[in-house]
């Protein structure tokens, strides 16, 4: 996720709470620098504590998400987002 909140202003995400898109960016932070490896238990962990807190994202706000996010990405990055996402749906 980009350093700064802009991304959170995308007219798509307009539908999605706020809060969860506060979440999103401290969980950004937290998990810049993390491998590969290290990225998918952070997120599922992460995805958890969400749960726990009563934070569930719908298919439409994961979709709108994620496709804010590949904009402006390099082909190789939108893909390692898409190999994260089809894995957390694995583990789901």
């Amino acid at each position: 996720m980009p350093d700064n909140k802009d991304w959170m202003k995308n007219p798509k995400l307009a539908s999605v709470d706020k809060d969860k898109l506060e979440l999103l960016s401290a969980l950004a932070s937290q998990g810049q620098g993390k491998s590969q490896n290290e990225l998918l238990p952070f997120l599922m962990s992460a995805a958890s504590q969400g749960k726990e807190q009563g934070l569930n994202f719908s298919s439409q706000e994961i979709s709108a998400i994620i496709e804010v996010l590949k904009m402006g990405k390099s082909p190789q990055e939108a893909a390692r987002l898409d190999r994260i996402v089809s894995l957390m749906k694995i583990m789901k």
